[in-house]
């Protein structure tokens, strides 16, 4: 058998794939910070040296450590029902006694629904709607929440995309000093804040945070190939406490080790060699990889034929690469997916909401593979929420998945010229201009 046919083989035989999913997902939610994560990574350690053969380094990070300690919210008025709601992460503490404000409910939270209300803003309290992530007009949580503080707002509101008290979570500001307090509300509280009457409500928020100077790691392994390029298969560690961040992201975690697993014994044969990457502080802003890729020297970066980032890539069977405005990623793709005989969709735009956007950032051409793009009756509907689950995996979906990653990956490992070009630093910049 060749290369390809034996790593097929390898991929349909093995147990560990599931097994790897339900143990990160046993640690909990890998919340950065806390022993689910620090566990982790230690899981991630062993399981990448087991998979590779390789030595596994751990790159060190310091940074200022956030927890929550309590979030109490509350409307004013006689027969005010109970609110519910967690602080997102690196939310500001509010000063003791709490946060008092009206609140301005701009729907969605489009940049045309705060133009529109720009006079309502200074001052209150602005109430959003979480929207599916995975979409082709998906506005960030983070976007909503810089346009409200930049126009004066003194707290942020999200509410859930889930009915039935479920919370959702998510990343607020960078810690600076202009950050506001921000929670994630449940659907039955936002909804408890609308405006009565032509009235805005009157809210009250009160989060309680600890702050301290700590550190974690991102994890790598690599594998040597026959020449100096590299191909960086990457996947990120922390989630949310909510849940087990089973979608987001142990599923991507899974998947980067088994197809390590599958290819490490050929990768010192082939045109490149690879590079696993498990990368930390993904939901603090991408704060993990745009370290990692910071530091990289310009050399360093043509070397890098390509990032193939996994994330949530289950949760539906149907899966999509966002090629972050490298145009000639599309026929690669195309053909290691025709290669396969499974469905790939490809979307072009850049999407800055996971770690391939930092490589992209540095001129490498990247993509990320998502399960469920503009699905948004999928089971990705609950990332976030209470609801990131292992239960809402199919193993099909995870073995489907993990059968294309390699396909990528291999034919990246192999392609005799470039698997696309690299762009320059004005490139960069035209292409995050792009509406």
């Amino acid at each position: 058998m060749g290369t390809r046919e034996q790593m097929v083989s390898r991929l349909w035989n093995s147990t560990d794939l599931w097994s790897d999913l339900a143990e990160l997902c046993g640690f909990g939610g890998r919340f950065c910070g806390t022993p689910s994560e620090a566990r982790a990574r230690e899981y991630l350690r062993g399981r990448l040296a087991a998979a590779t053969g390789a030595p596994v380094t751990g790159r060190r990070i310091g940074y200022e450590g956030w927890q929550r300690e309590s979030c109490a919210l509350a409307r004013r008025g006689a027969g005010a029902p109970p609110l519910h709601g967690t602080s997102l992460v690196r939310s500001p503490a509010t000063p003791a006694g709490g946060l008092e404000a009206e609140v301005v409910d701009l729907g969605r939270g489009t940049l045309e629904d705060f133009r529109v209300n720009e006079a309502d803003i200074d001052g209150r309290i602005v109430l959003v709607h979480h929207e599916y992530m995975f979409a082709s007009g998906h506005v960030h949580r983070r976007q909503k929440y810089l346009w409200a503080r930049e126009r004066g707002a003194v707290g942020f509101l999200i509410s859930s995309p889930l009915p039935g008290q479920s919370l959702v979570t998510g990343s607020s500001g960078e810690g600076g000093a202009d950050d506001i307090p921000a929670a994630g509300v449940t659907q039955e509280s936002a909804a408890a804040l609308a405006r009565v009457r032509g009235r805005h409500a009157q809210a009250r928020i009160e989060i309680r945070t600890r702050r301290a100077p700590t550190h974690t790691e991102n994890v790598l392994a690599e594998i040597a190939g026959r020449g100096p390029e590299w191909v960086v298969l990457s996947a990120h560690i922390d989630g949310h406490d909510l849940a087990q961040s089973a979608m987001d992201n142990a599923s991507g975690l899974a998947v980067a080790l088994e197809v390590a697993r599958a290819l490490a014994p050929f990768v010192p044969s082939l045109r490149r060699g690879l590079r696993v990457g498990f990368f930390t502080l993904e939901e603090w802003g991408l704060t993990g990889s745009r370290i990692y890729a910071d530091s990289l020297a310009p050399a360093e970066c043509e070397r890098i034929a390509v990032n193939v980032n996994l994330d949530s890539v289950a949760g539906s069977p149907w899966l999509t690469a966002l090629t972050s405005g490298f145009a000639d990623l599309d026929p690669f793709l195309h053909d290691a997916a025709a290669a396969s005989g499974l469905a790939l969709r490809i979307f072009r735009p850049l999407m800055p909401n996971s770690d391939h956007a930092n490589f992209a950032r540095r001129g490498i051409p990247a993509l990320r593979l998502v399960a469920g793009f503009d699905e948004p009756d999928s089971r990705l509907r609950y990332l976030l929420t209470p609801g990131d689950t292992l239960d809402k995996i199919a193993p099909s979906e995870l073995k489907l998945a993990a059968l294309l990653t390699a396909e990528i990956v291999l034919k990246a490992l192999t392609a005799d010229g470039p698997v696309a070009a690299h762009k320059t630093a004005d490139e960069v910049r035209a292409a995050e201009h792009v509406p």
